[in-house]
């Protein structure tokens, strides 16, 4: 949306200047994230007196009925005519546009085409090539918001790739909403590996980074792939959820604790020095303390690099809002904590793992903020810090990762050392 309203002569104001147009795009993954989505609504409206408020998003879809209590807000558009927007926008003298628009996102099977997310300082640009859900988890509002699975066409991915290269990127990652389900809505019907096979074979850009791929859909070809193919990087996040086969089981998630064990085992097999990310979902209904032990011995017997801990959140419209014994707040967070200390020691361990090593970075276009150094990300995930010029940024280059002090990885540029860099 940016981008399209840039390139019609709107330009983005600085945080300190008055806006005359706010395009808010919400969230509502969690109940968290759904009063986010209102407080920053309500900060737009503050800060931008007399600005025309546009909210649009996944709370803007599931819960228009709220939004629409906050005064001030012109506009509630859901996903369907989330991209009509800036034509909304500059068309305004035109013809007027309702100030609620009501869709059944689930109705809708088209796949809407945009060009890979370059806006802003972002070094490594996202391309969505996958849109909704058809796995209805039982907490999950995502397919309520985002509706049912629909992907890019093979030819449409390439080709966005492909001009992301010349525009001088180097890094692309390819995001879904469930990225595992790839293709198959398509006609002739594909798949994610056969996807990276073509991406293999054209090599439009330098490293392709994948995002979260569910336990049963990374299968062993792709991650065979990953292992042979130079330009993906060695980087896995694979969501588990639960680690106790009951909850897996009432989360509606089709797998086992056995299932993921072996699949990280096997990619660890392959790919020695691959990151692999986790989600885990705390505190789901009628968890007991030996079910959040289970999920806890498994992740601490696996060669996990990081996780993402996420308290569980009653959504409403989903079957795990009903179901009986909720877990007491108090003791989601004692769980959490205990599970966000675990994450942090298994990604330190995998940070000390490459110490003295040779790798590859592509620095980013922001300073770390406080040491003022540039920072860089490995295909394998590591943020490694380096003192250097900005002509360095957006540009892939060998360093070498001397230590881990206060938690961040410090690296040495090979062109201030006298040895080679050996990959």
């Amino acid at each position: 949306m940016a981008h399209q309203l840039k390139n019609s002569g709107c330009y983005p104001v600085h945080p300190k200047e008055k806006a005359n147009l706010c395009i808010i795009n919400t969230c509502t993954v969690t109940q968290k994230a759904s009063m986010q989505s209102r407080q920053a609504v309500r900060k737009a409206i503050r800060s931008n007196p007399g600005a025309r408020i546009i909210v649009t998003g996944c709370y803007a879809q599931t819960e228009p009925d709220e939004i629409n209590k906050i005064d001030g807000v012109h506009h509630i558009i859901g996903h369907t005519d989330k991209f009509k927007i800036p034509d909304i926008v500059l068309s305004k003298e035109k013809e007027p546009y309702p100030h609620l628009i009501r869709q059944n996102i689930l109705s809708e099977h088209h796949f809407e085409h945009t060009p890979a997310a370059v806006s802003g300082n972002r070094t490594r640009p996202f391309l969505k090539i996958q849109d909704g859900c058809d796995s209805f988890c039982t907490y999950c509002i995502v397919p309520y918001a985002r509706g049912r699975s629909r992907s890019m066409l093979i030819e449409n991915v390439l080709k966005n790739i492909k001009q992301l290269k010349p525009a001088g990127y180097h890094e692309v990652v390819l995001t879904g909403v469930h990225l595992g389900a790839y293709g198959l809505d398509l006609s002739p019907k594909t798949d994610l590996t056969e996807l990276l096979n073509r991406i293999c074979e054209s090599n439009p850009i330098d490293r392709v980074r994948l995002s979260s791929i569910e336990p049963h859909e990374l299968t062993d070809n792709i991650v065979r792939l990953v292992a042979k193919a130079d330009i993906f990087c060695h980087h896995f996040h694979i969501p588990l959820q639960s680690g106790d086969d009951l909850i897996l089981k009432k989360m509606h998630r089709p797998y086992t604790r056995s299932l993921f064990r072996n699949q990280i085992l096997k990619i660890n097999e392959l790919l020695p020095d691959a990151a692999i990310g986790v989600d885990t979902l705390i505190g789901f209904p009628g968890e007991t303390q030996k079910a959040f032990e289970n999920t806890l011995s498994l992740i601490d017997e696996l060669p996990v690099t990081y996780l993402h801990v996420f308290p569980f959140s009653a959504r409403k419209g989903t079957p795990a809002s009903r179901y009986p014994k909720p877990v007491d707040s108090k003791t989601i967070k004692v769980r959490c904590k205990k599970m966000r200390a675990l994450g942090h020691r298994k990604k330190m361990d995998f940070y000390k793992k490459f110490t003295g090593k040779p790798v590859e970075i592509l620095i980013e276009d922001k300073r770390d903020r406080s040491t003022g150094l540039l920072k860089g990300i490995t295909s394998n995930y590591i943020p490694v810090h380096v003192n250097g010029d900005d002509h360095l940024k957006n540009t892939l280059v060998p360093v070498k990762i001397d230590k881990i002090k206060n938690g961040k990885v410090l690296g040495t540029l090979y062109s201030h050392l006298h040895e080679p860099f050996e990959s």
